[in-house]
């Protein structure tokens, strides 16, 4: 996974982000004056990268709706987890059949990259990329093993690096990491915790603990400034990608696909709340579920900090 996703690999993407970034400030612009759905642009421009990336072009707005319908059914409360003998219950909800039929969709898709990939490679073709380059299904079917490259994300911008820690300590992509096995027995404030227990990390919890955080409930960015805390395992109180063996490997390309298009986004657009709406009123709240997502979308009015001849 780590050869999947390591800095090279992620390099190699470059020319496939910049074009989805340039099309996603592009469509930003045709909306000026109007309201955006910045959470929609943002969730097609994320995912489109990530589609281009295993070569999925021609089914790009199939997948992505599907990824999406998955979404919203894994951060839905499921009673058939508690009751898994009952089998009527899949019956009578549906869940099941809804995850069947999105797996069986996805699973078509994913067989046409295969053997496209795999019929190429018969004949000689070495990448199978946009670009010539070999593409994370080239990877994996090489299954090839290197030297894991170093986990090191440099964004130059520290005000934009501060803005983005913060939010993901404040908003963790998976508040509740695990679940993990205990390799040794332990006590915590008087409780035995046997060997290979499985355990939960609350990272949510962890990002608004008084003992480790100045004002944790405060959206602070300042804080970060000048500050050796990173985001990648080596400070336990704060782990928004996990920590250890078990670290989200996808970082890099989470990161690289995220800091781009915020800096173009703060450098190009103002933002204002649509209808008269104060910023005191905006709904903040997020759904329960594995990830972390606004329960509203974010609709927002931009206007050109520069003329289009300065574009």
């Amino acid at each position: 996974m780590v050869e999947l996703l390591s800095t090279k690999m992620i390099k190699s993407f470059t020319a496939i982000r910049e074009e989805e970034h340039s099309n996603f400030i592009s469509s930003i612009r045709s909306m000026r004056g109007s309201t955006t759905n910045i959470t929609q642009k943002i969730f097609w421009c994320t995912n489109s990268v990530t589609c281009r990336s295993v070569k999925i072009c021609r089914d790009r707005d199939e997948v992505i709706t599907i990824v999406k319908e998955v979404l919203l059914l894994i951060r839905v409360f499921d009673v058939t987890d508690l009751f898994p003998s009952w089998k009527l219950l899949d019956k009578i909800n549906g869940t099941k059949s809804r995850f069947v039929s999105a797996h069986k969709k996805v699973d078509a898709v994913i067989e046409n990259i295969l053997n496209e990939h795999i019929a190429n490679k018969a004949f000689g073709n070495k990448g199978n990329g946009e670009f010539g380059y070999e593409d994370l299904i080239d990877v994996f079917l090489m299954k090839r093993v290197k030297e894991n490259a170093e986990l090191q994300f440099p964004i130059e911008n520290d005000h934009i690096k501060a803005v983005i820690l913060e939010t993901l300590r404040l908003h963790p992509p998976a508040p509740l990491i695990g679940p993990r096995e205990c390799r040794d027995q332990t006590v915590i404030n008087g409780y035995a915790i046997p060997l290979k227990t499985r355990i939960i990390v609350n990272a949510w919890a962890l990002d608004r603990d008084l003992e480790s955080w100045n004002d944790p409930e405060s959206f602070i960015p300042e804080r970060f400034e000048n500050s050796s805390i990173d985001f990648i395992g080596n400070y336990f109180e704060f782990i928004p990608f996990g920590a250890g063996r078990s670290m989200c490997p996808r970082v890099l390309f989470v990161l690289d696909n995220v800091t781009s298009p915020i800096a173009q986004l703060l450098l190009n657009y103002k933002w204002e709340l649509p209808n008269g709406t104060n910023l005191k009123d905006l709904d903040k709240t997020e759904i329960d579920g594995i990830t972390t997502t606004k329960k509203e979308d974010l609709l927002l009015v931009t206007t050109d900090h520069r003329n289009d001849q300065e574009f």
